[in-house]
């Protein structure tokens, strides 16, 4: 049984949260703080397996009480927060700070709202006990001090995509593979479960932070070395070529997978467009998505990769495709972007 303790100043999300969790069947609520001091207390007394954190509290804000928890006491932290423009950053700061995962907050008509949503923390939560919350900050320590490669000696081939899929976790994991890699790499394309807002927010810190240029992709754009392009979190992402030059194309169909953007309707693209002139990856993340579209890429000739279990935040994406026969390499996080350069070098 997942022992959680829910924290959030609003008495009616505790009690919401609480009753979804108390009718999944494999989890209990242990306890409710509606403040980070009195959670600091539960946490000592109940020992839970996973945490459930309001951003905006009274006594301490969400942020400086994940900052000490990560200090001082280790555990999975699913984040609640409301999704806005504004609020966007502060979730992203703390996913880098060590929360496992975040969920939307309603903003309006919660409980119908969030009652929407129980299936979706429910796993969040499920996947956040199973996370090695020691060894995800230590990997995330260990990624701070990443300089890119000097370009200076590199060439990459002209005609090679890079295609990447994430979820639980990725936002992270992403950044790490890029942070690796030069400013002159060849083009990548990522479909990362992600919310609307949230997704031109993490392109914009992303590009703050790597040697590429990073975009939150938009219909149309011209698919180009040096930069990576990631799906908004309401549309699907596909790549087309016209001619010789490859595109962005986004589509406003129905959820793959239970996801949109879905890491196989954009992996699916590039396998028609490009074969064996690609790359896929499929790093962390819950569920099976990519799966298919990873098998699909190596059926048409790509070069396929998969994170391992023991550097994922949730080995549940890379294991099925794995299983799938999907995979030819998998490496630890820090190992992908290596790879990566020299599949796509010229030298190969």
């Amino acid at each position: 049984m997942i022992k959680v303790l829910v924290v959030d100043d609003s008495k009616l999300i505790r009690m919401l949260v609480t009753e979804i969790i108390e009718k999944s069947g494999d989890m209990q609520v242990v306890g409710e703080a509606e403040d980070p001091l009195e959670a600091r207390t539960l946490i000592k007394q109940l020992n839970p397996d996973v945490l459930t954190l309001d951003i905006e509290m009274p006594k301490m804000d969400g942020i400086t009480f994940l900052k000490h928890l990560m200090r001082l006491r280790p555990m999975p932290v699913v984040m609640l927060s409301t999704l806005t423009a504004e609020g966007a950053p502060i979730t992203l700061e703390a996913l880098e700070i060590g929360a496992v995962d975040f969920l939307e907050k309603p903003k309006a008509n919660v409980a119908a709202e969030l009652s929407r949503y129980a299936d979706v923390l429910l796993d969040k939560i499920r996947a956040a006990s199973k996370v090695r919350i020691s060894q995800l900050l230590r990997a995330r320590k260990q990624s701070e001090g990443i300089k890119p490669p000097s370009a200076s000696n590199l060439t990459f081939k002209k005609n090679h995509l890079v295609a990447i899929g994430a979820s639980t976790g990725g936002t992270e994991a992403i950044k790490e593979v890029i942070k690796r890699l030069p400013e002159s790499f060849s083009p990548i394309v990522v479909t990362q479960h992600i919310p609307p807002i949230f997704s031109k927010t993490y392109a914009e810190r992303l590009d703050r932070t790597v040697a590429m240029k990073v975009h939150e992709a938009v219909d149309g754009q011209q698919i180009e070395h040096g930069n990576v392009y990631i799906a908004p979190g309401d549309r699907h992402l596909v790549v087309k070529k016209r001619g010789s030059k490859l595109f962005c194309e986004l589509h406003d169909g129905e959820p793959v997978n239970r996801h949109k953007p879905a890491v196989d309707v954009l992996f699916d693209s590039v396998a028609e467009y490009m074969g064996k002139y690609s790359t896929g990856v499929v790093l962390t993340g819950m569920g099976n998505d990519g799966a298919n579209g990873l098998l699909n890429l190596k059926n048409a000739g790509a070069n396929t990769i998969t994170q391992d279990e023991a550097s994922c935040v949730v080995y549940g994406m890379p294991r099925v495709a794995k299983e799938m026969g999907a995979g030819q390499i998998e490496l630890p996080l820090d190992r992908i972007a290596d790879k990566l350069m020299m599949l796509a070098s010229k030298a190969v």
